[in-house]
């Protein structure tokens, strides 16, 4: 018995050896031996050949008839007086004006059928679909034939991803994150100065760059001279936990808690109790946590001026507020890092951008992300999955692959309000990351529809019937 605990006390050094030896201090440094690379290369390979394997035996199969490339139905894009135009056009009688006719309910009547099978929202929370299967079964769906040797490949890959990878991104994860308590906690002991921190931005990147590897991330940064500066706030677009490590492998940035998830750090997150802020909605905003991760929150706060917010403070919008406009004022410290859609959308779209971190800075530095979801499905679906299934998803992934593109400095204009100026940089993100700009609200996730937008497609349709001059002068002044 003794004989065996020392061979596997051995096995465990020779591991940790390689693990260390060959990833983690070449992460820790910024180094990359090519491992990554060749793994890519060697990956990307191998789902050619899978699709070309796939689209042989589809063709002797009997196919269906193909599905619209904007989602399951083809709608029209017109707006809502030229739709309803094309109809009363079409009538036998080609009625004109502005009178209410039959023929006007076959346009509600159409768009609600429409968004019973397919709206806007709904789609943009569940998995983004693949032109191609990636060889995990979590993703075969849509694609029906298996031929023997995609069975043998892909019983290879299950081998690989959770014999070999899920371990090895285990220990890495452990590792960087202790490195990240164990060192920032180190650091605050410190006094205050520059060579504190300096060590404190260095022990942060090297946690994340770990972190990175773990998960065989392979990301490329563009236009690094628009990198948000120090006392800015930076935006980007949010579809998973993981965009913390992947904005944080290329600078630090002030995090600022979100009761739903940790942002803070990454590959130790919890699910904590949802907080509402009021108005603001800031997506990292949150409060203090206990457990684990209050011991992570304390140790970073240490050696660097993080934001955390006790839970009676959260209910205070002006006190939130006043807390970021003190930490921007201060250009020593860390640009805040918020993503303004306040949940995670599946990397097709970006919606709208609450106006809260808009209001605080006229300064602000949009970032877009996009991933290739061709190795690995970053999305983080929250009402299906909790946050361990979703961590096992990603560590048993094949890799994580993305584009970060980083957009020049915007400034809110003279008379553009916060919801103009949060649209125009949402518009900005979307544009550069090939993402469909949507104007919903990702908190349709879980919430109801406002009366407020059902009132606003209500007085469109009054307005034509009626004119809009005569429905103003019924409404009255605001």
């Amino acid at each position: 018995m003794e004989g065996a605990w020392e061979i596997a006390f051995v096995l465990f050094q020779v591991w940790l050896s390689i693990v260390v030896g060959l990833i983690v201090l070449p992460a820790m440094f910024g180094v990359s031996l090519g491992f990554t690379d060749i793994y890519i290369r060697v990956l990307v390979k191998t789902l050619e050949w899978a699709t070309l394997r796939i689209q042989r035996g589809q063709k002797e199969q009997p196919t269906l008839p193909s599905q619209s490339a904007n989602g399951i139905i083809e709608k029209d894009d017109g707006s809502m007086e030229e739709e309803i135009g094309e109809l009363r056009r079409s009538h036998p009688k080609n009625l004109v004006g502005g009178d209410f006719t039959m023929c006007d309910a076959f346009y509600f009547c159409k768009k609600g059928i429409e968004n019973i099978v397919e709206d806007q929202v709904t789609q943009r929370f569940t998995s983004e679909e693949l032109a191609s299967w990636n060889l995990l079964t979590r993703t075969n769906n849509n694609f029906r034939y298996i031929s023997v040797r995609l069975t043998i490949i892909w019983g290879l890959g299950v081998f690989i991803r959770y014999c070999i990878l899920l371990p090895l991104r285990i220990t890495l994860a452990v590792i960087g994150l202790s490195w990240l308590v164990i060192g920032t906690t180190i650091v605050g002991l410190l006094p205050s100065s520059n060579a504190k921190n300096w060590l404190s931005d260095l022990v942060h990147i090297t946690c994340y760059r770990i972190c990175a590897r773990g998960l065989s991330a392979t990301i490329r940064y563009h236009n690094k001279e628009n990198r948000p500066k120090k006392g800015g706030i930076c935006v980007a677009n949010h579809t998973s936990p993981i965009d913390i490590v992947i904005l944080a492998n290329d600078g630090c940035y002030a995090m600022v808690s979100h009761a739903d998830y940790i942002s803070g750090v990454t590959l130790c997150v919890f699910r904590g109790s949802q907080v509402s802020l009021p108005q603001f909605h800031c997506p990292q905003v949150g409060q203090v946590h206990g457990g684990l991760m209050g011991v992570i929150q304390r140790s970073m706060v240490l050696s660097c001026p993080h934001v955390w917010f006790e839970r009676s403070e959260m209910k205070d919008r002006h006190a939130v507020a006043k807390r970021l406009k003190d930490h921007i004022a201060d250009k020593t410290k860390l640009p805040i890092l918020i993503f303004p859609e306040g949940t995670c959308i599946n990397n097709t779209s970006v919606m709208m951008f609450k106006k809260g971190s808009f209001e605080i800075g006229r300064t602000i530095y949009p970032v877009a992300i996009k991933y290739d979801p061709q190795f690995g499905d970053a999305f983080w679906n929250s009402a299906k999955y909790n946050i361990v299934s979703y961590l096992l998803r990603m560590m048993t992934s094949w890799a994580i692959v993305c584009n970060v593109w980083y957009l020049p400095p915007m400034t809110r204009q003279d008379g553009e309000d916060a919801v103009q100026f949060a649209n125009r940089v949402k518009s900005a993100i979307a544009h550069q990351g090939g993402l469909v700009d949507l104007s919903w609200d990702g908190g349709l996730k879980r919430e109801k529809v406002k009366e407020s937008l059902k009132e606003e497609q209500q007085k469109m349709y009054s307005s034509m019937i009626v004119g809009s001059d005569f429905h103003e002068a019924s409404v009255g002044p605001a």
